[in-house]
């Protein structure tokens, strides 16, 4: 088993993996849109405020998996966090594990650690886990919606109910220059950290076109409505992020502390799904992960139609 630091801005990194990840993806998700070269190119991309150590194992020159790691680069000595990937033809070969030691020896070499790796709750990922002396550290459900069904009678009564003192924006791709600043004063008030991602600090608006830019560059594109204020400052948004795929990708849902409680984010996001719908004909699923202690945001997408479908264990290996 070979093990090889890949580029995962790089084009070709995308299509020597997309295979790997379409059989996967067939097996273990067989009703969901194939996966896309745009979808793989946004897991692997590096985001903004951060590095990527993107780490493949190949046996016989055919990739067998896969470990993808964010670095937050204001967090110098932080954790890598993201995911590990053993491809079906390859499982129970020893893939898995050397990865994992890759992974630990590239995060001891930069003075980082510890290694935070996502993976579907089950029996065969705590085996492994165990086997690794990791520990559980976190859990995240994955929800999602599909609105042509049930949910889209939740959706509509949910964007008839308006909070009084706010009216709505929105916007496809890049935000409005006349907003941009107010855009990037809101998502200061983001405090929940994501797998791979920076954690948000005093971003500006040219933070905001930065993160415009790299969706961009992936295929993406996103949608955002927001609450604004009688002042005019946005004081709530939701994003979803679209690509050439039936399937959709939430982004986070905010509301600034002193406008909570009121329904502003029920009424963002409903009105932002039932956008997407609209504009976006061959949408047929949405899905968004979602930390199991963050309450409201949970509450929120059960009371929009979001059903469960898989939870995810975070486990931690120190290095």
């Amino acid at each position: 088993m070979e093990i090889r630091s890949l580029d995962g801005d790089d084009p070709a990194t995308i299509a020597t993996l997309l295979p790997g990840f379409r059989e996967t993806m067939r097996l273990e998700l067989p009703t969901d849109p194939p996966v896309t070269q745009a979808l793989l190119a946004r897991l692997f991309q590096r985001r903004h405020g951060t590095t990527r150590i993107v780490l493949a194992a190949f046996d016989a020159g055919v990739p067998a998996g896969v470990l993808k790691l964010g670095l937050d680069l204001g967090d110098p000595t932080g954790p890598g966090h993201g995911s590990l990937w053993v491809f079906p033809g390859f499982r129970r070969r020893g893939a898995g594990r050397a990865l994992a030691a890759a992974g630990r020896s590239a995060l001891r070499d930069l003075g980082r650690g510890p290694l935070l790796v996502d993976a579907p709750k089950g029996e065969a990922a705590e085996r492994f886990a165990d086997g690794l002396g990791a520990d559980r550290t976190g859990e995240t459900v994955r929800n999602r919606l599909r609105p042509a069904g049930p949910a889209r009678a939740l959706l509509e009564a949910a964007a008839g109910r308006p909070v009084p003192g706010h009216h709505l924006a929105h916007w496809d791709g890049a935000c409005p220059d006349d907003l941009v600043e107010s855009y990037a004063r809101a998502w200061s008030g983001l405090d929940e950290r994501v797998n791979g991602q920076a954690r948000v600090r005093r971003p500006s608006a040219t933070d905001v076109r930065a993160r415009e830019a790299e969706a961009a560059r992936a295929g993406h594109r996103p949608l955002v409505t927001s609450a604004l204020a009688e002042d005019g400052g946005i004081v709530a948004y939701s994003t979803l992020f679209v690509r050439d795929s039936p399937m959709a990708d939430a982004g986070e849902t905010l509301v600034l502390p002193g406008h909570r409680r009121r329904g502003l984010g029920t009424w963002v996001k409903a009105e932002l799904l039932l956008r997407a719908v609209r504009e976006n004909g061959h949408l047929a699923l949405v899905q968004v992960f979602n930390d199991v202690d963050n309450s409201a945001v949970v509450a929120l997408n059960r009371r929009l139609g979001f059903e469960a479908d898989s939870h995810w264990t975070t486990y931690t290996l120190k290095v």
